[in-house]
C-alpha cells in the first residue's frame, strides 16, 4: 500500500477539514508513519480517522482528536512536553518533532518496550521513555511547559496538574459516564483554568477513575 499517499490524504481529509489549521502539527502527523504502530492485520486501516486498538484495552486515538488536542497546546519548538499512556510511542512521535523533548510515560510492559524500538526505528532522541504509573505522571522532570493524556481520563489527578508549569498547558478528553470533552487547562500563579473546547469520545486510559464520592 501506498502509505505515504494515506498519510496526506489523512491531513487532507481528516485533519485540515476538522478545524486543525497548525501547519506544525498537520506536518508532524503527515512525517509519522501510523502504520509502524497498529499490528499487522490493521495496517489497511492506519488512516481512518477511528481509534485502533493496539493492546488489549488500549488504542491509538483516532487522529483527528488527536490533531486537535495537539493544536490546543500551542507546542513551541523549545518546550518539555509529558505525555500521558503513551501506548507503543505514537503520539510521542508525533510530539517529537514539535516539541524540544518529550518525557512519555507507560504502565504497561509490552507497550513500553514496543515503544522504545519505534522510537529508536524513527530516530526521535528526544523522547525519554518512562516505565510507571499513568496516574504519578513523572514528577522527576517537572515543570511541563506541556501534558496530553493520551486517552480519555475522568479526572485529572492533583499530583499531575501540579507538574505544569505555570504558563503550561495540558490537554485531555474528560469523559465519565456521558460524552467526552476535550479540555484545555492552563496554570497561572492562581491555579488551573479550564475550558472545553469541543466534544468527542475516545477510549479511556486505565487508572483515573474518579474517586467515589460518599453519600450519607
Amino acid at each position: 500500500m501506498d502509505y505515504t499517499a494515506l498519510r496526506r490524504r489523512m491531513v487532507e481529509s481528516q485533519l485540515r477539514t476538522n478545524k486543525i489549521t497548525d501547519e506544525t502539527v498537520l506536518e508532524a502527523m503527515g512525517e509519522v508513519p501510523r502504520e509502524l504502530f497498529v499490528p499487522r492485520a490493521l495496517k489497511s486501516v492506519a488512516y481512518l480517522d477511528e481509534d485502533l486498538q493496539i493492546a488489549p484495552g488500549r488504542y491509538l486515538m483516532e487522529p483527528m482528536v488527536l490533531g486537535r488536542l495537539l493544536q490546543l497546546a500551542e507546542i513551541k519548538a523549545t518546550d518539555l512536553a509529558l505525555v500521558i499512556g503513551c501506548g507503543n510511542g505514537y503520539s510521542a512521535a508525533v510530539m517529537a518533532r514539535l516539541a524540544a523533548s518529550v518525557v512519555a510515560v507507560e504502565s504497561d510492559a509490552a507497550l513500553a518496550q514496543k515503544a522504545q524500538e519505534l522510537l529508536a526505528e524513527l530516530d526521535a532522541t528526544n523522547v525519554s521513555l518512562v516505565r510507571g504509573p499513568l496516574n504519578a505522571g513523572h514528577p522527576g522532570q517537572a515543570p511541563y511547559d506541556v501534558i496530553l493524556f493520551d486517552g480519555s481520563i475522568e479526572e485529572i489527578p492533583d499530583v499531575i496538574a501540579r507538574q505544569l508549569g505555570v504558563g503550561g498547558r495540558l490537554v485531555t478528553v474528560l469523559q465519565a459516564d456521558g460524552p467526552g470533552r476535550a479540555v484545555l487547562a492552563t496554570r497561572t500563579e492562581a491555579g488551573l483554568a479550564h475550558r472545553v473546547v469541543f466534544d468527542c469520545s475516545v477510549p479511556r486510559l486505565p487508572g483515573f477513575a474518579k474517586a467515589p464520592s460518599f453519600v450519607f
